[in-house]
């Protein structure tokens, strides 16, 4: 149930807020979000930054589901420090940022704290403020909590542009226009875009999308663009148990093409989902590759 305090939409600071991330420290901060929890949300943010990386971009990802936060069980670390000690002014926020191995920074997230659940807007606008701090990366990715609660509301607003994880299921569906009706409730120029997650068919998929952009624009007078789908895959289901993102366990399975062709949409590049890399470069390395004799 949701449980957080409802967004003043008429302060001004929080317009303000997301100025700054229109004109600030990154090429990019992207919000993902989902109308219902459940939906593999967390799962594809740390895979989209996986693969942003082995494209050569400098990721980030923010948890931003601040009171069951995850991002870290998902990458297999532990962390010492997370956004309760900047919450709790302990530690500033550039000093709880994880490595990953994966070649992915994280700020963690607290969980288990229903206090910064619940954050209020002063409380929540001074951890946003807090983010331009985090220079230097070209994309910024928010893990939002689920639903339309505040922080929910409060962090896609902030970002330049929204991610909806979408499943096929009827609920999903419901509860992601519930989730856009919101943000455009706000902000009527909000950038929103979609995947839809766990098809078992491409029929299925186009069904969701169509029934995503028409109820959109028929209610709302926007077209929310899809920029893919992720196929139902078992080495995913793997992965998660193995605490790794699945491009990593299984970077030739369906759901990592599916991703590499996501994360071309998104960044506006081919990728080469066999070298994980702008398929330019996968060129250039290849023609060079052929010009040094074997010995």
């Amino acid at each position: 149930m949701e449980t957080e305090q409802p967004l003043n939409t008429e302060s001004k600071s929080s317009s303000n807020l997301e100025s700054q991330a229109n004109n600030g420290f990154a090429n990019k901060v992207i919000a993902i979000s989902s109308g219902k929890g459940g939906v593999g949300k967390t799962v594809f943010t740390v895979n989209l930054a996986v693969s942003l990386a082995k494209a050569g971009k400098k990721v980030l990802i923010i948890d931003g589901d601040l009171g069951l936060g995850n991002v870290n069980v998902l990458l297999g670390f532990l962390p010492k420090f997370n956004l309760y000690h900047v919450m709790k002014g302990h530690r500033s926020i550039r000093d709880i940022v994880f490595h990953a191995p994966e070649g992915v920074d994280v700020i963690p997230g607290a969980n288990g704290y229903a206090q910064f659940a619940n954050l209020d807007d002063k409380g929540r606008n001074q951890l946003i403020r807090s983010f331009s701090e985090l220079d230097g990366y070209d994309y910024i990715l928010i893990d939002t909590g689920a639903g339309i609660g505040s922080n929910t509301l409060g962090f896609s607003l902030y970002a330049n542009e929204v991610i909806l994880v979408i499943a096929p299921d009827p609920s999903s569906v419901t509860d992601s226009y519930g989730l856009i009706k919101s943000l455009i409730s706000i902000d009527k120029n909000k950038k929103i875009s979609f995947i839809v997650n766990r098809i078992r068919s491409e029929q299925e998929g186009k069904k969701v999308v169509k029934r995503i952009t028409e109820i959109s624009y028929k209610f709302l007078g926007i077209k929310p663009k899809s920029v893919g789908f992720l196929f139902h895959d078992e080495e995913v289901e793997r992965s998660v148990r193995k605490q790794k993102p699945f491009l990593l366990t299984a970077p030739k399975c369906k759901a990592a093409e599916n991703l590499y062709e996501i994360t071309g949409a998104i960044a506006n590049i081919p990728i080469d989902p066999y070298q994980t890399q702008p398929k330019m470069m996968a060129f250039f390395r290849k023609f060079l590759h052929s010009l040094i004799p074997d010995t």
